[in-house]
């Protein structure tokens, strides 16, 4: 994985040549084209191994993650920890959506990003046809999921993926356990290229942040602080005051003793920033720290490293809100709402990785016709942000552990 030194070296370098580079000649032929035929090429194809990388880790990712859910097999459990993500990775991604909404950390640049938004080769898409509840009901549902595919209907491949899921999951044969193995191989893969395009980060984020300050000038820079601001205090909200009443009315848990408990697995979050590194520490805390039971703590944590990202979540849907409001696109309630609902779905397909959340942030600004050069905004902070919605995730997940395992007889002890 890229070192965040080179990331933040790549944010200083292509901020700092775009910024000077505005100051000295802005508007000036040749500067348009180093921006035109040089930097944005450079940043188009960081983008471009992004997106070609979405389709085959969010439906092998999504699938996988519903199908060890195993809920046949694991009933009341899985029932439970599937509506708890579900619930509360909504409840984040709110919370994130309603602070970009009110604080608006990227309004109030000039009117030449409006231009670079309309300018942007990225469309929209395809918003459910007619009006009611049918409508939108239909519209989920693809007739064709390879169509759907290929024409970029990403919620109509999420759909098909979890339905697949399920199947996968009630489906008990041979070949479907072989079926299973390709899927994971073919996650595996993705997972391999995705690692490999985050090593020419360092290179699309200075092409991109280039082309975006050259065009722009420091009028960028405190949106970017702003953003940082704002996602840092949506997971601190979620963290300490949602998963603390989790615990409280549906663990039946002190969230003094949950946190001081889980403060272990926290640390190791933030300093990693991968949920997989840290499940070791986490399944340790919750047996010893927490006492909950071994076969909730196991099944609760190894689904959630892979499927309960509530930090992510808020992450991806404060990203593309900020990047909507830096180029000045105004989304409609509706697209807020797709947004909102494909974070929370995108947030059972993230891996419990460093950078995992970047292709799925980049497919959402594409869904709801944000231009996705933006993007390179975020990237150059997103070493400190990735830490901070890590340690959001591992909590989640201990929070999940915690209100699973209530009303478990080995736990009736241990929930005071």
């Amino acid at each position: 994985m890229v070192s965040h030194r080179k990331m933040i070296a790549a944010l200083l370098l292509g901020a700092g040549l775009g910024i000077a580079a505005n100051l000295a000649a802005g508007g000036a032929p040749w500067l348009d084209a180093v921006v035109r035929n040089v930097a944005q090429p450079v940043g188009q194809l960081f983008i471009r191994l992004l997106f070609m990388l979405v389709i085959p880790l969010l439906f092998s990712a999504l699938v996988l993650g519903v199908a060890d859910l195993e809920l046949r097999h694991l009933g009341r459990l899985g029932a439970r920890m599937l509506g708890y993500t579900v619930v509360v990775s909504a409840i984040s991604v709110v919370i994130g959506v309603t602070l970009v909404n009110l604080i608006g950390p990227g309004r109030g640049l000039p009117e030449s990003i409006r231009d670079i938004a309309r300018s942007a080769p990225v469309k929209p898409a395809a918003l459910p046809a007619g009006e009611g509840i049918s409508a939108v009901l239909l519209a989920l549902i693809p007739d064709n999921p390879v169509k759907a595919a290929a024409n970029g209907d990403l919620i109509g491949v999420i759909v098909f993926a979890i339905l697949f899921g399920i199947a996968l999951s009630a489906a008990d044969s041979e070949a479907s356990r072989r079926l299973r193995e390709v899927l994971q191989g073919l996650y595996d893969v993705s997972m391999k290229l995705v690692e490999g395009v985050l090593r020419l980060a360092p290179y699309g984020v200075a092409a991109l942040l280039f082309v975006m300050t050259a065009r722009i000038g420091p009028a960028v820079v405190r949106p970017i602080a702003a953003y940082v601001g704002v996602v840092i205090l949506g997971l601190a909200i979620h963290n300490f005051v949602v998963y603390s009443l989790s615990v409280r009315f549906f663990g039946g848990m002190s969230p003094r003793r949950f946190f001081s408990g889980v403060r272990l697995a926290m640390v190791t979050a933030f300093s990693t920033a991968s949920s997989s590194a840290t499940l070791p520490t986490a399944l340790r805390v919750a047996e010893e720290n927490l006492k909950l039971p071994r076969h909730v703590a196991r099944f609760v944590l190894t689904a959630g490293s892979a499927m309960n990202q509530n930090g992510s979540a808020l992450f991806e849907g404060v990203t593309v809100l900020f990047i909507a409001q830096v180029y000045g696109v105004d989304l409609s309630l509706a697209q807020q709402l797709v947004a909102a609902a494909i974070c929370v779905l995108a947030g059972i397909g993230t891996a419990g990785i460093p950078a995992a959340s970047l292709p799925f942030v980049a497919m959402i600004l594409g869904v709801v016709g944000v231009p996705v050069e933006g993007i390179g905004l975020v990237i150059g902070v997103d070493r400190l942000l990735d830490m901070c919605r890590t340690t959001v995730n591992v909590t989640g997940d201990l929070a999940a552990a915690v209100y699973v395992a209530r009303g478990e007889p080995a736990t009736a002890e241990a929930a005071v």
